[in-house]
């Protein structure tokens, strides 16, 4: 029990570290800079071993069945971390900087579900390089590039990413039976995009 209490705590920290990254997005005038310093989130993440959905997602198919339900539970931890983060910006003297993210959520609530869950493939390719190459890659400075490549590419693509979606959600506070149906074809999106390398990798190998 402790150990699963551990594991869903790193699952909320890892929320906070996406939210925070969130809150320096929205806080930047300029997109690239912006994209630049949410990178923060995922170092974090990284670097103590806090768990992210994006990140675990992509190994799922070389883990035991239980790993479906570990990842599950990230998810859920991820959703009350980022949750924290947004509604209690929400509750600052900052919180003017929800109005972007509220804007930002009126224009995926009113793209296409088609739209949605290619963009969340596209996204999850970039987190499995990122989150792999830091996990594998033998050069010291080559994981520190690969977590600032794939996350400043995929921000600046447009691509969505379910667990920073929470974050803005969560800040516009536009939760929803709508929010709720995008942010499910997101997490799909993100699982199918996170597969695609590993299992391209395992057919490689055969």
């Amino acid at each position: 029990m402790r150990e699963k209490a551990a594991l869903f705590l790193n699952s909320v920290l890892g929320g906070v570290c996406i939210g925070i990254g969130g809150v320096v997005f929205l806080s930047c005038e300029n997109k690239v800079t912006g994209a630049v310093f949410f990178c923060l989130g995922l170092f974090a993440i990284c670097t103590f071993g806090f768990n992210l959905f994006t990140g675990k997602v992509g190994y799922i198919f070389e883990q035991p069945p239980r790993y479906a339900a570990f990842v599950a539970s990230v998810w859920l931890g991820n959703l009350v971390g980022t949750g924290l983060v947004g509604y209690g910006i929400r509750l600052t003297r900052i919180a003017g900087i929800t109005e972007k993210a509220a804007a930002m959520c009126r224009t995926k609530l009113d793209d296409s579900l088609l739209s949605i869950f290619i963009l969340s493939v596209l996204c999850n390719i970039l987190m499995f390089i990122a989150v792999d190459g830091f996990k594998n890659n033998p050069h010291e400075v080559g994981k520190y590039i690969g977590i600032f490549l794939g996350v400043t590419v995929f921000i600046l693509c447009g691509f969505e990413h379910c667990v920073a979606n929470m974050f803005y959600f969560s800040a516009a506070n536009v939760w929803g039976g709508r929010a709720l149906g995008y942010m499910l074809v997101m997490t799909l999106g993100n699982a199918c995009g996170g597969v695609i390398i590993p299992l391209c990798r395992r057919l490689r190998t055969k």
